[in-house]
């Protein structure tokens, strides 16, 4: 009977894992990181698991993300020590038909949490709950400019000088329909001159570099 008694102490322990993982996930959402992609770092770094992706030098390369994966590492090798020690420490002291009772309601239990930890009225309660504690500390600083205007998603910040058989030579921005193809001017540098944020009324001209945001695609396109 002994047995199913350390199972408390294993269910307890995967469901804290479940909610440090989310709050990770929330952590790492503050410093700019896209929320699908910082619930898998989460997951990775807390399982220990390995890989190489341009998101993990991402990661690495800041140094308030680095520091919450460092934590979360440390903190997902105690974790799951502590589930691996109990849940055998039950599973071996338990005899006879304990042993099919303490695996199914190991099972129930793993099923409970699972339920438990996602369900969306929940969850979103704990996630607003550890957002508001985490933006009051001054140790998350503001996103890196490549997070922030997702340039692993394909987007860019890219300077382009205006040819002579260029379509959009003398054309004002206002006439350029370049929001439509989801592109942005941040600015125009002509000659010695830097004009920030043209309005709509600018005109490009020859020898003009324009610095324009969007997905480097459509800057291909209309920039080739």
């Amino acid at each position: 009977m002994f047995g199913i008694y350390f199972l408390l102490p294993a269910l307890v322990a995967i469901f804290i894992s479940f909610m440090f993982i989310r709050g990770v996930a929330i952590a790492l959402m503050i410093t700019g990181m896209d929320k699908r992609k910082a619930r898998f770092q989460a997951l990775s770094a807390f399982s220990g698991t390995g890989f190489t992706t341009k998101e993990a030098e991402s990661v690495v390369n800041n140094p308030v993300r680095r520091k919450i994966i460092t934590w979360t590492i440390i903190m997902g090798n105690a974790g799951i020590i502590a589930v691996i020690v109990t849940a055998t420490s039950s599973f071996v002291t338990s005899k006879g038909f304990q042993l099919p009772v303490s695996v199914v309601i190991f099972g129930l239990g793993i099923f409970l949490i699972y339920m438990i930890a996602t369900h969306t009225r929940f969850s979103q309660k704990w996630e607003n709950f550890i957002e508001r504690k985490l933006k009051k500390s001054s140790a998350f600083e503001e996103a890196p400019a490549e997070d922030l205007l997702h340039f692993l998603e394909g987007y860019s910040v890219v300077r382009r000088k205006i040819k002579n058989k260029s379509p959009y030579m003398n054309c004002r921005l206002a006439e350029c329909n370049l929001k439509e193809k989801g592109l942005m001017i941040l600015g125009i540098e002509r000659g010695k001159k830097w004009i920030p944020i043209p309005k709509a009324e600018e005109a490009i001209k020859k020898g003009d570099k324009i610095v324009v945001y969007g997905p480097l695609k459509s800057i291909s396109q209309v920039f080739s």
